[in-house]
């Protein structure tokens, strides 16, 4: 009888170690992307985590207007006929201003290079806040080309159920 119960608190001694030897289940975890209404403060949060993501003065509407004034469509690319955009990374820093721009996602040689020349001129931001200071952050921004930033809307030629001739 000893012995039977000598065993049994040898079992339930090794249970949490053998438990503790495997390995836990891989998952995969996508990355959090900042986003100015998807922020929110935290108690304990990361030091280089903003509480209030960067904004450019007006919003995406400006920021498309002034990528559309901007912008030169280079004439290689135009002959090619290059649309899409190219994902630039750059930093907006404490100050508003924009620097260290590099290519993330390519299109072309020659947009590529043209976005890095216009991401820089983009002044003005509104830094991204921690704790009530100005925060340097790394962004990506989709710089268009060749009408990728263009929206097309399709009329129905249809005519309402009650207009339609029986």
């Amino acid at each position: 009888m000893t012995n039977t119960i000598l065993s049994f608190l040898l079992m339930l001694a090794a249970a949490p170690m053998a438990m503790a030897q495997q390995p836990a289940p891989a998952t995969t975890q996508q990355p959090i992307v900042l986003r100015p209404g998807n922020m929110q403060v935290q108690a304990k949060s990361p030091a280089n985590r903003p509480d209030r993501a960067p904004v450019y003065p007006g919003g995406e509407q400006a920021l498309g207007l002034f990528f559309l004034q901007n912008i030169n469509y280079p004439e290689a690319a135009r002959a090619k006929q290059v649309s899409g955009t190219v994902l630039v990374t750059a930093t907006v820093n404490a100050d508003g201003t924009v620097s260290n721009p590099v290519v993330a996602q390519s299109l072309s040689p020659e947009c590529d290079a043209e976005a890095l020349r216009v991401v820089p001129l983009l002044t003005g931001w509104q830094p991204a806040m921690r704790r009530g200071r100005p925060l340097s952050v790394l962004i990506q921004l989709p710089v268009p080309f060749g009408g990728a930033g263009e929206m097309r809307v399709e009329q129905n030629r249809r005519q309402p159920l009650n207009q339609q001739k029986r």
